[in-house]
């Protein structure tokens, strides 16, 4: 690019040289003219040069800016791709690490589990042991729980029939082994089976049964405030067979006159009339002696209630039975009687068939002193104790 403007500097000259030449002779001085003719010559491809440098120069450029983007652009897609890799890499890795945690957890779940079930089979093996070695003492444990919980029930409840069950499941769980040690035991139970079969029968169920059948007569029976007098017929019984004879025989007396007939038409009518009015007029007025006057002005919604009383002080009773309260059985038995008297007519039948059902229960005996089972519980305890 540097030689290109001293080619042309050389070879431009020559003509000018020439011309110079040409017009030596006519000119005024010729060795004046030749240099200032180069110097324009040079001048003027000085533009020319650099135009021609300013575009290789461009050329260059573009070239260069050119590979540049072709270089950026293919870097970019070779980031693009290393991050998409990279992302790639990383979810690959996380959901490794993830499946590694969670084989972790099943492979600590499973040695736990391994664990539990080692644990568990080495305290079967030492169950099995203790059952195949100590057979006779668990028998003995159970026998012991079951005799202290129905030694329990006959003290707080009275449950005789129980207590013998008891009993005899342990003779029988006894009588299973053949061991000359257990006879002291089922010595001690026998005695205890004796005990309770000696004692005077109560018959609580058939005195609960009693009072539920006065709890369910209790809205039958007539209140004080509910009695009303009783209607008579029109005509007493002993009045019409005393007509009725009496006009027999007038009429076989004398068939014959009927002369008399409305006359003693007419007296028998009266005598009816007459009877009617009067048993009416006694109706009218009735005199009754009550120890409790204020139980004849009950009102409906008192007398409810007074029933219901009456039920609950039952019903109270009944569960005083059932658990051997003798005391609160006996309050609860005077109390009803006195509400019975007080508030309901002691002339009726239903009223005095409950009185004579609860003075039954009432002269019940229930003051038995129940036994214990304490020769069954000792001997089974002293052989426990025994090494």
């Amino acid at each position: 690019m540097n030689e290109l403007p001293s080619s042309h500097s050389e070879s431009m000259p020559r003509p000018e040289s020439t011309t110079g030449a040409a017009a030596a002779p006519a000119g005024a001085v010729p060795s004046a003219g030749a240099p200032a003719a180069s110097r324009t010559g040079m001048q003027r491809l000085l533009p020319l040069a650099l135009l021609i440098l300013a575009v290789l120069l461009a050329a260059q450029w573009w070239t260069t800016r050119k590979e540049l983007h072709s270089l950026r652009s293919t870097l970019a897609q070779r980031l693009q791709s290393g991050e998409a890799l990279n992302t790639e890499t990383r979810l690959l890795a996380k959901a490794a690490q993830e499946t590694s945690k969670e084989l972790q957890a099943k492979v600590n779940v499973l040695e736990n589990k391994q664990t539990e079930a080692q644990s568990q089979q080495v305290a079967l093996e030492q169950l099995y042991q203790e059952l195949a070695h100590n057979r006779d003492e668990w028998a003995l444990s159970e026998i012991e729980q079951v005799l202290s919980t129905a030694s329990q029930q006959l003290q707080l409840a009275g449950n005789v029939p129980g207590a013998l069950i008891a009993l005899q499941n342990a003779d029988r769980l006894l009588s299973r082994s053949d061991k000359a040690q257990f006879i002291t035991i089922r010595r001690a139970i026998a005695r205890d089976q004796e005990k309770l079969k000696s004692l005077p029968i109560v018959d609580v169920t058939g005195m609960a049964l009693r009072l539920d059948s006065v709890i369910g007569q209790v809205d039958a029976l007539p209140l004080l405030s509910d009695e009303k007098p009783a209607v008579p017929a029109t005509q007493p019984k002993n009045a019409r067979v005393k007509q009725s004879k009496s006009v027999a025989a007038f009429g076989l007396a004398a068939p014959a006159d009927t002369s008399n007939d409305w006359m003693t038409v007419a007296r028998n009518k009266w005598d009816s009339w007459s009877n009617e009015i009067w048993v009416e007029l006694k109706q009218l007025v009735r005199v009754r002696e009550v120890a409790t006057p204020d139980a004849l002005l009950l009102s409906p919604t008192q007398a409810f209630y007074a029933r219901e009383n009456l039920k609950l002080r039952l019903l109270s009773a009944r569960l005083a039975l059932l658990s051997r309260n003798e005391s609160a059985f006996r309050n609860d038995i005077l109390a009803a009687q006195d509400t019975i008297v007080r508030y309901f007519d002691t002339g009726a039948k239903q009223t005095q068939t409950a009185q004579a059902l609860l003075k039954q229960i009432q002269n019940s005996n229930l003051s038995i002193e129940m036994p214990t089972l304490a020769d069954s519980l000792n001997a089974v305890r002293n052989y426990k104790a025994t090494p």
